[in-house]
């Protein structure tokens, strides 16, 4: 899936119909066995990773306060294949940072779990960041405080909306 496919989300407008968040750690028995059931792509998997020396996304639950001693990709590897459609991943050291997406994490996701629908959160920046995350892959991207700063104009938004007579 790239940016301008027709199921993308609107940059400026991720808001998943469902948000399973810290659902996909805390409930994790109860998920597994009821998303393969889901005959919709309505549930968004929210996880907010922090990097570990090693560079490994480790996630954190309770709103950042805790970790689960998990990889992204361990909880990820946990759940039927296919099940998790959508997930929307946050770079908690880059969140309203304007740094910059980590790339390389977004990267490493789109080529592990290809079948997943990924949303970027974390460091956008301008126009350019949103070209790069699309070209690694990733399917939506927050970009609250650039938008929030008028970092993004509608001109440049425009095309990374699935139907360019949206507005912006």
């Amino acid at each position: 899936m790239t940016i301008e496919d027709p199921g993308f989300l609107p940059v400026h407008a991720v808001v998943p119909a469902g948000d399973v968040s810290d659902d996909l750690i805390t409930r994790l028995e109860r998920l597994r066995k009821e998303l393969p059931r889901l005959e919709t792509d309505a549930e968004t998997g929210a996880l907010d990773v922090r990097l570990d020396q090693q560079d490994e996304p480790q996630v954190r639950t309770r709103g950042w306060r805790e970790g689960g001693g998990q990889s992204l990709w361990e909880v990820l590897a946990l759940y039927p294949h296919g099940s998790v459609r959508h997930v929307l991943c946050t770079d908690i050291a880059r969140d309203g940072a304007l740094a910059g997406p980590n790339f390389g994490l977004y990267s490493t996701a789109v080529g592990r779990f290809p079948h997943i629908a990924w949303q970027a959160s974390g460091g956008v920046r301008d126009a350019l960041d949103l070209r790069g995350l699309a070209d690694v892959g990733v399917a939506a991207a927050i970009s609250g405080k650039a938008l929030l700063e008028r970092r993004i104009t509608p001109e440049e938004l425009r095309a990374f909306l699935p139907d360019a007579s949206s507005p912006a």
